[in-house]
């Protein structure tokens, strides 16, 4: 007899409804930033604020990071550090230029 995959990772439907349901209202948001652009320099960098947060969801719920010991928490840490640090230096080079 096959058990039941929440039983395996703790994570209910229902759960995995509501992060479905909140990633569909960040694409909204992502799709309402993008079209309005209210403030034009700003817009691309709250859109990767929409997405960090969409990724944040994913990693941690359908990807179970939330069970995940420390050091690969740390790695993942180290990882998008050294991203943000590399996308940072970009923007700062096109907006000075």
């Amino acid at each position: 007899m096959r058990k039941d995959y929440s039983e395996d990772h703790g994570v209910s439907p229902g759960t995995y409804t509501a992060v479905w349901l909140c990633l569909l209202v960040l694409l909204a948001a992502t799709i309402a930033v993008a079209k309005l652009r209210l403030l034009d320099r700003f817009s691309v960098l709250g859109a990767m604020a929409i997405a960090s947060v969409k990724a944040g969801l994913v990693l941690a719920f359908f990807m179970h990071l939330k069970d995940e010991g420390r050091f690969l928490k740390g790695m993942l840490a180290l990882a998008l550090f050294a991203l943000t640090a590399l996308i940072g230096m970009t923007f700062v080079d096109v907006w000075y230029r």
